[in-house]
């Protein structure tokens, strides 16, 4: 099964541009095939503002997401895999999603229930679970 990460950006993206804030990108830029002006990282990560008027050309693709900016007046290429965002969230409330940290590995699969033994005696027996 693919990952859902890809089609939740775009979704949060037009939610964000739609009600007229601004999308900011969180992104780990230790990961593979994360192009970043590394001038601005702190502790690893990177925070992009993806809004209509600060970006060119933007891709939210299913395998990579790209676009021009300008940083400190200087234009530069981003690109990053979707798994490298860890968050989609607007600049002036805060409003967003952050996404779990999957060690940019795929989406895990869910774990398989174990296979319940019947009781002994034939009827069946609730518990409660907290």
């Amino acid at each position: 099964m693919t990952s859902n990460r890809p089609y939740l950006i775009r979704a949060l993206y037009e939610w964000l541009v739609d009600n007229d804030l601004t999308p900011y990108l969180l992104v780990d830029a230790n990961r593979d095939s994360v192009h970043v002006p590394t001038r601005y990282v702190e502790e690893g990560r990177i925070v992009l503002n993806v809004s209509p008027s600060a970006v060119r050309d933007l891709s939210l693709g299913n395998d990579l997401v790209a676009f021009e900016a300008r940083f400190g007046g200087s234009a530069f290429a981003i690109s990053l895999p979707p798994d490298a965002v860890l968050g989609v969230y607007a600049r002036e409330n805060g409003k967003g999603m952050l996404f779990p940290d999957e060690g940019g590995q795929g989406e895990p699969e869910p774990p398989q229930p174990d296979q319940p033994t019947p009781p002994p005696g034939g009827r069946p027996s609730l518990k409660v679970v907290k």
